[in-house]
């Protein structure tokens, strides 16, 4: 699946979003390590990795070769400064409409509408792809992602009062979202 697209930011500067390829697997484990380290609302934590950049490349490859799932990459002046994709939660019949979208973005580039712009390229493809359901979870407290999704066109299904344990705050609230595609 492919896609690249180049758009303006809310400061005025020009963002790509194009697929992540195989030589990014550099950029892509840098951005990925200090996005998780920035934040506590991802889902792990950057010792928790355990990709090297040789991993990173080969799974990106894997991702750009695929008809059904995709990483999409924000590069601002050849900096990767967030990744989004989505990913496929089975094969089998009964669970073949569905995918699971996830997004970081470096904590520097908050607020210029990467996120946004992030999410509606991967629904886009999501449906592309054929899905017909694309899945999230998020963080409770992680109010502005929870907003943004729902102008996306999110909906929460569930909420689980002990999703994640935080090492820095303990259980962490995490709301269970879906969109129809």
């Amino acid at each position: 699946m492919k896609y690249n697209k180049t758009i303006t930011l809310k400061d005025g500067r020009t963002c790509c979003l194009r697929n992540g390829e195989e030589k990014d697997g550099a950029a892509v484990l840098t951005n990925f390590n200090l996005t998780h380290q920035e934040t506590d609302n991802l889902l792990t934590y950057p010792d928790e990795n355990t990709f090297d950049e040789k991993q990173e490349a080969e799974f990106l490859k894997s991702m750009e070769e695929s008809e059904n799932e995709i990483e999409i990459l924000a590069v601002i002046d050849g900096v990767v400064a967030g990744t989004a994709g989505f990913h496929s939660m089975g094969n089998k019949y009964k669970m073949k409409h569905r995918a699971d979208f996830g997004i970081a973005i470096a904590k520097e580039y908050w607020g210029l509408g990467i996120g946004k712009a992030l999410t509606k390229a991967c629904i886009w493809c999501a449906r592309e792809a054929g899905y017909t359901q694309l899945e999230l979870e998020v963080v409770a407290e992680n109010e502005s992602a929870v907003a943004m999704y729902e102008k996306a066109g999110f909906v929460a299904f569930g909420r689980n009062p002990r999703g994640f344990n935080s090492r820095q705050t303990g259980y962490q609230e995490v709301v269970s979202m879906r969109l129809e595609l």
